[in-house]
């Protein structure tokens, strides 16, 4: 009778448990929109972004997002090294869409350029819309105040059509 008793306890924990992690999933697709990133402040995005990061764009980018070195100079194989994602580097310069259109399919495609070359892989179907958007988001949380302003008016500037 007890093991059935602690069968049970341990099967309606491992439920709750299930649910809860549905519903963490379930609230931060709700806040994402595709091509959208979130202010640095959703804490809950911000620190699935850094382990996606960690995981998919680190090697690369940097632990740090110091990005390599010599980034704007092509390697010997032709083709620019990993830039940085700190504010020393461009990432802050270029809108939401195209952060994540660069992030989802490729720059290539973004400049409508299939001859261009990059290391830089395409994350579409190997990251979800929300998991881009929340790595997109813990590189933004990581500018100073300033930087994060100014890219909040440049998508700003985008969404009014200018």
């Amino acid at each position: 009778m007890v093991a059935k008793k602690t069968v049970i306890a341990v099967t309606a924990m491992s439920v709750a448990a299930a649910a809860a992690a549905a519903l963490w999933v379930t609230q931060i697709q709700s806040q994402v929109k595709p091509g959208a990133i979130f202010k640095p402040d959703n804490a809950m995005i911000v620190a699935q972004g850094k382990t996606i990061y960690n995981e998919n764009c680190a090697a690369c980018h940097g632990q740090n997002l110091q990005g390599q070195d010599n980034w704007q100079t092509p390697n010997e194989n032709g083709l620019l090294p990993a830039p940085p994602h700190d504010e020393s580097g461009h990432t802050w310069h270029h809108t939401d869409k195209v952060l994540f259109d660069i992030t989802k399919t490729g720059l290539a495609k973004l400049i409508d350029d299939d001859s261009y070359k990059t290391d830089m892989p395409i994350f579409d179907g190997v990251l979800s819309d929300s998991d881009i958007v929340a790595v997109l988001s813990y590189i933004k949380s990581t500018w100073p105040r300033n930087i994060q302003e100014r890219h909040d008016q440049m998508n700003a500037q985008q969404a009014g059509g200018n």
